[in-house]
């Protein structure tokens, strides 16, 4: 629903866009006429027609974001004739033709209508006239941006998530046909500009288009799509739900724009016991399955099934995948299913192959259900990472837990279900803590720290002289810092969801109090690792040093994941650490503890 709720807002906000004007003489010819009969239905038409064609641009979309797996080069092609449509007016106007050609036929036909009878189809003929002389212009951009992020492909779902943008335009042109011909006037002095824009974008589609074809840049699409989405989405979420959110956070939970920290509950009852919350939804919106065909709530009937949303760079998620995989491998003999729904939280966990890398590195053997769009985490009424749902060999869900913890207790749920379908002679004994790296367990105690993030939408602590300059390189510096503040040191460019390092010898200071130190970070764009060097308090770890570090501080940032810099032993206090990149170029998302 919030998705819908978006598009809506971003309709509306087409009344500053060049791209509307096309479309105002024909509303503004309206203005001295019954709204009901005359505008209202007109705007009604138009959204319709818009939506139909919109939905063709998003069909390209969903190719596009298909590409590394099926029909890539058709995708490229297709986008590329986007961007030459918007780089080139005439080859947009010869493509479009046949659309304004139908446009124009139907408003003639609508107006003489109109002269004869007094009925309501002659604006909604007008209407759909009008929509389909502004889809070309809008309906290619829209296609560009919304693929990937929002849209799955020709379904319902991107027929109605482009009617609800349509809707939006539609109520601000219903804005300006109050307003009348003035709004005309002022917005026709932005064409010049508007042009200038619509190319600009022609260029840039056409750009991604050759780094993708010469695989400069495998994860592009995925990477832009994902992020404006999520940041936006949650602002609307906070605003619509603030006495939401204060009860997540009286009940020491976190919303998913931040992993959970450990959540205790009490232990559950027997599974005969236990209530039914609900029905295992359908499966099929994963964009892509790894260790398994696609799986569906009917193939899976018979089967207790365990369910585990989680994210490859959440902390929360990795210290409790060992008790995942230890019961997907204790009890698979006695039909139990475990699966894994990889729901991301940066843009970098689209790309399949960083997932399939993840899934491999972890020796995660079970099904993941690569859940780009967010399908299966809306069917499942999921706000959380890591979380666990529990499904009866009936296909009903019959516990659920929210974050790291109570594992016993889970897996005493696993049993209960299990001899509740018949199964006998289940191994003994529960499953016991054996990680290492950051994969073990957290010590709470000494924790005071808590994640923090780098990019500027959701960055708290930020202590550098001056005033953060977004999105554009700045020199920063570093002076005394107080617990978990922190810093950056050398030219940064801060972004919404991280910050890069624009030269060499450039580094981040934070001040904390932890066992464990994770910093999530990425490699220069173009791929070429990052070496970095870590101290605390001004001195090389030693003993300290954390599972991709070396005793004197030394590491390489090569892929896009967590990384544990710190691991103390001995007593815990306030330490400043200070991670010093020698290569330009990388990219740090945020900060974790245990």
């Amino acid at each position: 629903m919030i998705l819908f709720l978006i598009a809506w807002l971003g309709g509306i906000l087409t009344i500053a866009s060049p791209c509307i004007l096309p479309v105002l003489p024909f509303v503004f010819a309206r203005a001295g006429q019954p709204f009901l009969r005359n505008g209202l239905p007109m705007l009604v038409g138009m959204a319709a027609a818009f939506s139909a064609v919109g939905a063709l641009a998003a069909v390209g979309g969903g190719w596009a974001v298909a590409a590394n797996q099926y029909a890539r080069y058709a995708a490229l092609a297709l986008l590329a004739v986007f961007g030459l449509a918007l780089l080139l007016p005439t080859l947009a106007e010869r493509l479009t033709r046949p659309l304004v050609t139908l446009g124009e036929r139907l408003s003639a036909s609508a107006d003489a209508a109109q002269h004869g009878h007094a009925s309501v189809a002659p604006s909604l003929l007008l209407g759909v006239a009008t929509g389909l002389l502004w889809a070309p212009c809008a309906g290619p951009i829209l296609g560009v941006i919304l693929t990937g992020a929002a849209l799955q492909g020709a379904s319902a779902r991107t027929s109605l998530l482009l009617f609800a943008y349509a809707l939006g335009a539609a109520c601000s042109l219903a804005l300006a046909l109050a307003v009348g011909g003035k709004v005309f006037a002022t917005m026709k002095r932005s064409l010049g500009v508007g042009e200038w824009i619509r190319r600009a974008l022609g260029v840039a589609v056409l750009a991604g288009v050759a780094a993708i074809a010469l695989h400069l840049d495998t994860g592009l699409l995925t990477r832009v799509s994902l992020a404006g989405t999520n940041q936006l989405e949650q602002r609307v979420l906070d605003r619509l739900a603030p006495s939401r959110s204060q009860a997540l956070a009286q009940a020491g939970a976190q919303p998913p724009t931040a992993p959970l920290a450990i959540k205790a509950s009490t232990a559950p009852a027997p599974a005969e016991a236990l209530p039914v919350e609900g029905t295992l939804p359908p499966l099929d919106g994963a964009v892509q399955w790894l260790n398994s065909p696609p799986l569906t709530a009917a193939s899976l009937k018979g089967k207790v099934v365990l369910v585990d949303f989680w994210t490859y760079s959440c902390i929360n998620c990795l210290r409790s995948l060992p008790y995942v995989k230890a019961w997907a491998d204790k009890y698979r003999a006695a039909g139990l299913v475990v699966i894994g729904v990889h729901a991301p939280e940066f843009a970098f966990e689209k790309d399949i192959g960083n997932v399939r890398r993840a899934v491999t590195d972890l020796k995660i053997d079970y099904p993941v259900a690569i859940d780009n769009d967010y399908a299966i985490w809306r069917a499942f009424n999921n706000e959380y990472w890591p979380a666990h749902y529990f499904i009866d060999a009936q296909g009903n869900i019959r516990h659920h837990h929210f974050g790291e913890g109570n594992y016993q207790e889970s897996e005493q749920v696993i049993r209960e279900l299990l001899t509740q379908a018949g199964a006998r002679n289940l191994p003994g004994g529960f499953v016991t803590d054996t990680a290492t790296g950051a994969q073990a367990a957290p010590d709470m105690d000494a924790m005071e720290s808590p994640e923090t993030y780098l990019g500027y939408e959701k960055a708290h602590g930020f202590a550098s002289p001056g005033e953060p300059v977004a999105d554009a390189p700045h020199l920063y510096t570093a002076g005394p810092l107080d617990l978990n503040q922190w810093a950056l040191t050398g030219t940064w460019t801060l972004g919404a969801e991280h910050t890069d390092l624009d030269h060499a010898d450039g580094g981040i200071v934070y001040r904390f109090h932890a066992r464990d130190l994770h910093l999530v970070l990425g490699p220069a764009a173009d791929g070429h690792p990052v070496r970095f060097r870590v101290t605390v308090d001004g001195a090389a770890p030693g003993a300290n040093h954390g599972a991709d570090v070396d005793a004197n501080g030394d590491g390489v940032v090569t892929e896009q994941r967590l990384y544990q810099l710190v691991r103390q032993h001995g007593e815990i206090a306030d330490r400043t650490f200070e991670i010093r990149f020698l290569d330009r170029g990388v990219r740090a998302y945020s900060f974790t503890f245990g």
